[in-house]
């Protein structure tokens, strides 16, 4: 009987910095920048302007979201946070901050790739409506379960969020990446995009390869060879598949790479296993404003492995 082969070890080289921007993580003063504009400007058009700017509205979301509050203790908590910071702006009461998600242009910060973006995307479902895991164990689910799907693709260096989408729960993994990929700069370099088998489809292959990348993603154990430009490098993945093994071919292509993804996927569950907003539109924000918290966390540190023997 062969022995199993022992997995490798790391060891983090920048735990100073890490440490630092863990502890920075808690702090109520990186997300408060006293150069933001704090009020709207005037629209030019007919009717009266927003009296706050989107900024300032996403600030107030934000707490909300990385915290788990209600609208209300949200407002109380920015008021607390503007008098402790010595600023003395009007806080949005609930109502505004209620109506001004349903149309908020959430802002996404992100950091590009030096030297080309490396995409792993992946999808997984976040409840708005229905008990819990628990409950449903000991006493059955309700009919009312409902569910949405959050498809997102991260950058494989960076670890930032890059696309993200929100979708209903009847909608597949595969029809969503053209408009992942749409959300990426059309003059930045996209190397490769890695999901799992379901993303193995045409459309997936020919919007990947018109991105002038290269899909790493695993055939179905009965996949066939397919004539086209589009399915050369799924071609030579069956063909590697065959002849050394699935194993094997994950090795040379870097398919691992998607276990990052995965592990964003735990990070968005942790801020909530659920949504709080009841409409689709406000809920499609409440997710991106979560993108957001975390591609800032990111920026702030990361850890720097290294294997060890």
């Amino acid at each position: 009987m062969s022995q199993p082969t022992p997995k490798k070890r790391y060891r983090t080289t920048n735990w100073k910095q890490y440490n630092s921007s863990l502890k920075a993580r808690g702090s109520l003063t990186i997300w408060l920048d006293k150069k933001m504009s704090w009020f709207a400007a005037a629209s030019g058009k007919r009717g009266r302007s927003p009296k706050f700017s989107d900024a300032a509205i996403q600030f107030c979301l934000t707490l909300k979201n990385l915290f788990g509050l209600a609208l209300r203790q949200a407002t109380g908590l920015v008021q607390s946070v503007l008098e402790l910071s010595g600023l003395a702006w009007p806080v949005p009461d609930f109502s505004t901050l209620c109506r001004r998600q349903l149309s908020l242009d959430v802002q996404v910060p992100y950091r590009c790739s030096q030297a080309g973006l490396h995409l792993l995307v992946d999808s997984t479902g976040i409840k708005f409506l229905g008990e819990g895991e628990w409950k449903c164990k000991k006493h059955g689910p309700e009919r009312r379960r409902q569910w949405r799907k959050l498809h997102i693709g991260i950058d494989a260096q960076t670890l930032q969020i890059r696309a993200i989408a929100v979708t209903s729960n009847n909608v597949s993994d595969a029809s969503v990446i053209p408009d992942l990929l749409a959300q990426l700069p059309a003059d930045e370099v996209l190397k490769s995009m890695g999901g799992d088998g379901a993303y193995d489809t045409q459309p997936v292959h020919e919007a990947v390869i018109r991105r002038g990348a290269i899909p790493i993603i695993p055939p179905r154990k009965n996949a066939r060879m397919r004539k086209g430009s589009a399915f050369t490098h799924r071609n030579a993945a069956i063909a590697a598949c065959r002849r050394f093994g699935r194993k094997i071919w994950k090795v040379w292509s870097g398919y691992h790479r998607r276990s990052l993804v995965e592990t964003k996927m735990n990070c968005i569950k942790r801020l909530g296993e659920r949504v709080m907003s009841r409409t689709f539109e406000r809920q499609v924000n409440e997710l991106h404003i979560r993108a957001a918290i975390l591609n800032r966390f990111t920026e702030l540190g990361r850890p720097q492995t290294v294997a060890v023997a």
